[in-house]
């Protein structure tokens, strides 16, 4: 007796990855420690720049004096408030940048740099709340360059406290659906922060500040 062809038995099918969870590669693997690696070398190198060049400064004003002094003496006041507002208004611009491009790690470094001049200057300026005084004391007559260097610092820290307060004010005034929204594009921010840098050099420089301390 013949019977018929036996009915398949249909096999359940299973999601691959519930029985057998994916592992991570070798290289994902690779890269997720790249990343905490290159995270760890760049706060282990914002530490360095904070610290070290503040201190070689100082070091260098307590004692090598003179050398500091004939290095500066040929430059105008107003000169050297200009170079070091500069080179902090580009570590901001840096910083920023750094924030807005996570992936490239090319503006981290250029942070590093900057952070790492301008320490570097503070730190032969003296820069603290009585900075005149200290400077006085070391540099005597010459101090003048001294001082306008560590104006243009703090007029870069006041121009980016101004530009930190009217972005946050735009923030929570301006509507998202307001055409007036585009002023907090990251382009537009960028060219806010550089107009109001600007404008707070302008106030050191023409004020007279920086040639009458």
């Amino acid at each position: 007796m013949t019977t018929g062809p036996e009915p398949k038995q249909q096999k359940r099918q299973t999601d691959p990855s519930e029985s057998h969870p994916r592992v991570p590669s070798m290289a994902e693997v690779e890269r997720r420690q790249w990343h905490k690696g290159r995270w760890i070398v760049f706060i282990v190198a914002l530490i360095v720049a904070i610290i070290v060049p503040y201190g070689v400064g100082r070091m260098l004003a307590m004692n090598d004096t003179q050398a500091i002094v004939d290095i500066v003496e040929p430059f105008d006041p107003n000169g050297m408030a200009l170079v070091s507002w500069a080179i902090t208004v580009a570590m901001f611009a840096s910083l920023g940048m750094a924030v807005m491009e996570t992936r490239r790690a090319l503006w981290r470094v250029l942070f590093i740099i900057g952070l790492a001049l301008e320490q570097l200057l503070a730190g032969i300026g003296m820069l603290r709340l009585n900075f005149w005084y200290s400077t006085y004391v070391v540099y005597g007559d010459s101090a003048a360059p001294i001082n306008a260097s560590n104006l243009g610092i703090i007029a870069a820290a006041l121009g980016l406290a101004v530009f930190a307060v009217v972005y946050v004010g735009l923030l929570v005034v301006i509507r998202k659906d307001s055409r007036l929204n585009v002023l907090t594009r990251s382009w537009s921010a960028l060219a806010m922060f550089f107009i109001l840098e600007v404008i707070t050099l302008a106030v050191v420089l023409l004020s007279g500040l920086s040639t009458i301390v």
